[in-house]
């Protein structure tokens, strides 16, 4: 097996195991009292900083199961957010070139506005549908939230896992591996 292509595939596999802690952390009881600020949706800001530095490392399958999966765990209506999020992504894979001109603010600002945007489409719709939900408040912070950790989730994948942006000269060559 190739080096790039085992390396490519490890790295998926390195989301994954994340997207796993991430959850089983957010599973665990540690607290029985209801805390007073929401804890931003890491698993979202992950997701969104390997996509604009590396989307080969996130296939759209691969963040639609493991998005589905944090549907089913944190029993959230199955699929809504996941698709939502799937959506958020195809557009930043689309964006993401563009970005690597723009400079680390203009990426957390485009981020950020995706962010806004999955979270909002994700209220409007649970809300056409008369689902129960939570209250503004705590919904709001956490998106707050969500993007003021999105520059440390970037230099925490970064620093830690090698997740950088694709140069220009490997731009070409990330669309052609598997």
């Amino acid at each position: 097996m190739d080096k790039a292509v085992s390396h490519l595939w490890s790295m998926r596999a390195l989301y994954v195991l994340l997207a796993v802690f991430v959850l089983f952390l957010h599973l665990l009881p540690l607290d029985t009292q209801p805390g007073r600020w929401p804890f931003p949706d890491i698993l979202i800001a992950i997701t969104f900083a390997w996509v604009v530095r590396r989307p080969d490392y996130v296939p759209t399958l691969l963040v639609a199961a493991v998005m589905l999966l944090a549907d089913l765990l944190l029993q959230r209506p199955p699929g809504l957010l996941a698709a939502l999020v799937v959506l958020g992504l195809s557009y930043m894979r689309s964006a993401a070139p563009g970005m690597r001109d723009a400079g680390f603010v203009g990426e957390w600002i485009s981020v950020g506005v995706v962010i806004t945007a999955v979270f909002l489409a994700n209220r409007i719709t649970l809300s056409l549908f008369s689902v129960e939900q939570s209250a503004v408040g705590p919904v709001a912070i956490q998106l707050v939230l969500t993007v003021i950790a999105y520059p440390a989730i970037v230099l925490l994948s970064q620093s830690m896992f090698g997740v950088r942006r694709v140069s220009a000269a490997d731009a070409s060559t990330v669309g052609s591996r598997a």
